[in-house]
């Protein structure tokens, strides 16, 4: 569903910068007029302080909400440090430097971060979308962050049972969902902003009601450090905190799915695992692409200047929308690279021209044939796992 979306705004020239969209809260032409119909809302009206996802189809909405001199929050990129932040326009902000402080540079040069307590009090949300349906359920890009971040603000107390939820997203962006795609965790909506209209959900699902903790991994909660002080202060409540690799049951769930991974990875895709993004060595088979039996050469193709906050997963989805995916990947974050390994060179070279001038992540890569090729059996293939 989100490749539908994604592909659709691309195709019929609805999606705007930063571009390509997919494998983002995507932008779209006309998201600066459905932001408006926020001030139709009553409940915007009456908000005193409004969170506010940072991605590009919400700026005018984040424009809006500091003109109005509300209190604007931000979640912080990836939540890496923190929870929100609150923009803080300079004395005197003229409408132009109002505009300046909801861009994500703005975010970044006119915020101060807000502590776990600093009390904050949120009475609006608006949400990114990739797809939503009138009946009020939604699919983000995949990541989670948006649900996570809300069952944070639910265990901070900073929103209520009823405090409203907006999403901004083009009409082709809402579209039928089925139920059973949604999970307990999945965050849901009260309005939908198009540029066309208002569409209220009568929503009757239940948001999510705090963290579940039984959901959260050692490895989630290494990337997000803010997890770590809400477990602890919900441990000494009284709460049941044990986390997905302490539950017995699921334990031995991921355990028996590691192995089966295991014995299956010479024919299925091994996933992104945590180490990859935690910047550590990650190196990876592509099943659906042929092996090389025997000694055949490898043509590697250099990919540098990747961003600190770049996942592999992001870096994967481009090497399939151009059709350049490699016999392997080894993914270098700590060192802001990664090495592609063709078949042929021809691959290789169509590989540098597709990916030449590239940006992910706020970086334009730097795309070139490595110095040294390699000649690497299969064997050495199974020797890297």
């Amino acid at each position: 569903m989100r490749e539908k979306v994604w592909d659709h705004l691309e195709s019929t020239g609805l999606a705007e910068f930063p571009r390509p969209v997919h494998r983002r809260i995507p932008n779209f032409k006309g998201a600066s007029h459905a932001a408006t119909r926020l001030l139709a809302l009553q409940e915007f009206r009456a908000a005193r302080t409004v969170k506010i996802n940072p991605d590009a189809p919400q700026r005018n909405a984040r424009f809006l909400t500091l003109e109005a001199r509300k209190t604007l929050l931000v979640p912080t990129p990836r939540l890496r440090t923190g929870l929100f932040n609150r923009i803080v326009p300079p004395p005197g902000a003229t409408k132009e430097v109002l505009r300046i402080c909801a861009t994500s540079q703005g975010v970044k040069d006119y915020s101060v971060p807000v502590g776990l307590d600093g009390r904050a009090r949120v009475d609006l949300v608006v949400v990114g979308s990739v797809a939503v349906s009138e009946k009020g359920w939604r699919i983000g890009k995949g990541e989670g962050y948006a649900d996570m971040e809300y069952a944070m603000m639910v265990s901070m107390g900073a929103v209520q049972e009823d405090t409203p939820v907006v999403t901004i997203v083009h009409d082709c962006q809402v579209v039928d969902i089925e139920e059973e795609l949604l999970d307990d965790h999945d965050l849901t909506v009260d309005y939908i902003l198009t540029p066309t209209r208002i569409i209220k959900t009568n929503c009757k699902r239940p948001k999510p009601q705090g963290i579940i903790w039984h959901k959260v991994s050692y490895e989630m909660l290494g990337k997000i450090p803010i997890l770590k002080t809400l477990r602890s202060r919900e441990k000494q409540m009284g709460k049941d905190v044990t986390l997905r690799d302490e539950h017995p049951h699921l334990a031995n769930t991921t355990r028996a799915a590691a192995l089966n991974k295991e014995m299956a990875e010479n024919t299925q895709p091994q996933a992104a695992t945590g180490s990859a993004q935690m910047g550590q060595h990650h190196v990876e088979s592509d099943p659906l692409s042929p092996r090389l039996e025997g000694s055949g050469t490898i043509t590697t193709v250099y990919v540098g200047n990747i961003p600190p906050s770049l996942r592999v997963s992001e870096l994967k989805g481009a090497l399939r929308e151009f059709h350049v995916t490699p016999f392997r990947l080894n993914w270098q974050g700590a060192q802001h690279r990664a090495f592609l390994d063709y078949k042929d060179q021809v691959t290789a070279e169509r590989a540098v021209t597709s990916l030449k001038g590239l940006s992910l992540g706020g970086n334009t890569l730097r795309v070139e044939l490595a110095k040294s090729q390699r000649n690497k059996g299969q064997g050495e293939i199974n020797s890297q796992k």
